[in-house]
């Protein structure tokens, strides 16, 4: 209930007003519109994540990585839903599969503020953490979510990633982990990166920056790698049962990622060398 949530700053509120007067101001369009909704959307999306951290707090309360400390704001989408711990819910057994497998480096492209770094460096004590991001913002709250976790020691944070670098992967038990806005198609090339072949990756695909960017990727590894598509879900069980009170469109709010168009994720793991 809108009683319930906290209430923004007047800064913010104010700079929501004259965005939206400004987006307003000519001919409605439907894309004009449908932009101020996805804006109003944020706005009332950052409520409720206020409202999350006075309640509850920073430590998240389900999913695959129960009992972290995110005590920072999301590099990019919806934070609410990290918080909570019903990002990506889709993926929640595919870590637990990594995690059982024990692989000693986990890279991870696209880290951002380190919500699967962190938290596979918390579930995988013995395992090392390459954390690689292009944003130097992004690093440092990776940098930070990790010393919050205790983890530093063991998350390895750095810039962009090439193709040489995947060369450790043949000599490691390493898990991919690739994130990385519509560039994986680059990056993600076995005839450049041979490494790759010794990895299991994990990789988001963007269609809408490279339709063909799911079958790309399946054609590059069909003969290495067995290949698991995973599309989007919603997982209520990680709403708190305070917002059983709340309307459905801030619980629906909650678990928004604030994606604007599929991504479907790509799990390829290694086949045993006699298959």
């Amino acid at each position: 209930m809108v009683r319930q949530l906290s209430k923004p700053t007047s800064q913010l509120n104010k700079h929501i007003h004259a965005t939206l007067l400004d987006m307003l101001g000519s001919e409605p369009t439907s894309d004009q519109l449908n932009q101020a909704l996805r804006l109003l959307a944020k706005w009332r999306a950052r409520l409720i994540e206020n409202t999350v951290i006075q309640k509850s707090g920073h430590t998240i309360k389900h999913g695959p990585f129960t009992g972290m400390n995110y005590g920072v704001q999301a590099s990019e989408g919806g934070g609410v839903p990290r918080l909570l711990g019903g990002y990506e819910p889709s993926l929640a057994p595919i870590i637990d599969d990594i995690v059982a497998s024990g692989p000693a480096l986990i890279i991870d492209v696209g880290s951002a503020e380190g919500y699967y770094a962190v938290g596979l460096a918390r579930r995988l004590p013995n395992a090392t953490i390459w954390a690689r991001d292009a944003d130097e913002k992004a690093q440092a709250k990776c940098t930070k979510l990790a010393a919050l976790n205790g983890v530093s020691d063991r998350v390895e944070i750095g810039g962009i990633m090439t193709h040489a670098d995947f060369d450790i992967c043949a000599r490691h038990r390493t898990v991919v982990i690739c994130d990385i806005e519509g560039a994986e198609a680059d990056l993600l090339n076995p005839s450049k990166a041979t490494g790759l072949f010794a990895a299991d990756i994990l990789v988001e695909c963007h269609p809408a920056a490279d339709k063909s960017i799911v079958s790309t990727l399946q054609e590059r590894f069909a003969a290495t790698h067995q290949i698991t598509r995973l599309d989007r879900d919603l997982d209520t069980r990680a709403l708190p049962k305070w917002m059983d009170g709340s309307s459905d469109l801030d619980r629906l709010l909650a678990l928004w990622e604030w994606r604007s168009a599929p991504t479907p994720w790509l799990w390829m793991t290694k086949r045993p060398a006699n298959q």
